[in-house]
């Protein structure tokens, strides 16, 4: 509807009658900007692309393709979008800095914003059509979940972590099949191990590996003191057959009697596996079934994931030791998120943002989704980085 106001100022004031008491709109002129989901944290895309090497780069990119729809179509469509969307904000802002009716400034103002969401989200979209997925974003994935510092305090944040991680993949339509599950006498989780498949699990959660720290007040502490926790998350990509093969000859497999609580979940057959790879001495185990078939099954997708992430790693350690985004298990020691009950905030420390509402965070639906988004957007932001730079380096002097 805005392509009228580029053109005069009579169609301005002539579609401006039908809305007589617009409500006013907070804007950068006489207030606050709306809210947006997405916080400081976010990458300046008004930066990058105001760069003369991004401007270089795209020219390089959006010439067009013999065949329509490919990507150099859908690159260079949303390039004369987003180029038409700013000619149309710049004279938007030109009018409302020079219409003196009080009506028109405030219909102005809103328009303004609702231009910026939409450049802002042009952006984002042209960002994702610059940077090719990773192959490993659709694969499905092992997450494995560790108690770590903090005895039954990190152990009982241990499985509220898991139990987060098993709702997401719920919200997301995924499915979720417990690997292994060593509980502790008080309920929590000394360690855990869940398959997870799904539409591009592995590019959504591969930024969650790394060390989550809880400061909380627990419920066995008597005199009212916070005590900091922690827990080990691992993103395991896992492989399809034809990426990775083990030799039979590799494997020591072992059975026994799975171990538990005692009653009636004390088996009392060989149904417990315990698979051993030789060479690499990585041992993975699992007791969840009551069948040895399944439980050796389960053991091997464990094995095989544990197997293809050291071998992605070793891929692509020197691409990412600069970027302040770890994925998979090599930020293991590193401390990502702290999540503070006493003052309900969860804070990703890599990007610096931080969410309210703990207990919803906690649910593993909205607000887990727009934290895992805003990672992946701000991973996208620093790989165009290193293109540009690598591009620009090459480039005649």
């Amino acid at each position: 509807m805005w392509w009228c106001f580029g053109r005069s100022r009579a169609a301005w004031r002539k579609f401006a009658v039908s809305f007589p008491s617009a409500p006013a709109a907070r804007s950068r002129w006489g207030g606050q900007i709306l809210p947006r989901r997405w916080l400081s944290s976010q990458p300046d895309l008004r930066e990058l692309f105001a760069r003369p090497a991004l401007r270089r780069f795209l020219d390089q990119h959006c010439q067009p393709e013999e065949q329509p729809g490919g990507f150099r179509s859908a690159l260079a469509a949303r390039i004369r979008l987003l180029g038409d969307k700013e000619e149309e904000l710049r004279e938007t802002e030109r009018l409302a800095r020079e219409d003196e009716n009080e009506d028109l400034r405030k219909l102005a103002e809103k328009e303004i914003i609702s231009c910026e969401e939409e450049i802002e989200e042009l952006r984002h979209q042209i960002v994702s059509l610059l940077i090719p997925s990773a192959e490993t974003d659709k694969n499905d994935l092992v997450i494995e979940v560790t108690s770590g510092v903090g005895g039954l305090e990190a152990m009982l944040f241990t499985a509220e972590m898991f139990d987060m991680y098993q709702q997401y993949a719920a919200y997301k339509n995924w499915t979720f099949d417990t690997l292994t599950y060593a509980s502790s006498v008080i309920g929590g989780l000394r360690h855990a191990s869940a398959s997870i498949k799904g539409l591009e699990a592995y590019g959504q959660l591969k930024f969650e590996g790394g060390v989550h720290r809880v400061q909380r007040v627990p419920k066995t502490e008597k005199q009212g003191r916070i005590h900091t926790s922690t827990t080990t998350v691992a993103i395991l990509p896992q492989p399809s057959e034809i990426t990775l093969t083990i030799n039979p000859k590799d494997l020591c497999i072992e059975t026994k009697r799975a171990s538990g609580a005692g009653g009636q979940h004390v088996n009392t057959t060989d149904s417990a596996v315990r698979i051993v790879h030789i060479p690499s001495g990585i041992v993975s185990e699992c007791q969840q079934e009551r069948s040895q078939i399944r439980n050796k099954e389960k053991a091997m997708e464990l094995l095989h994931a544990k197997l293809y992430s050291i071998k992605l790693e070793e891929q692509t350690a020197k691409i990412h030791t600069a970027r302040k985004i770890q994925i998979g298990t090599k930020g293991r020691s590193e401390k990502i998120r702290t999540y503070n009950f006493s003052q309900d905030r969860v804070t990703d420390h890599r990007i610096g943002k931080s969410v309210h509402h703990i207990q919803r965070f906690m649910l593993g639906e909205e607000l887990l989704d727009e934290m895992i988004e805003s990672l992946r957007r701000y991973s996208e932001y620093e790989v165009l980085m290193e293109v540009i730079s690598e591009n620009d380096a090459s480039r005649p002097k």
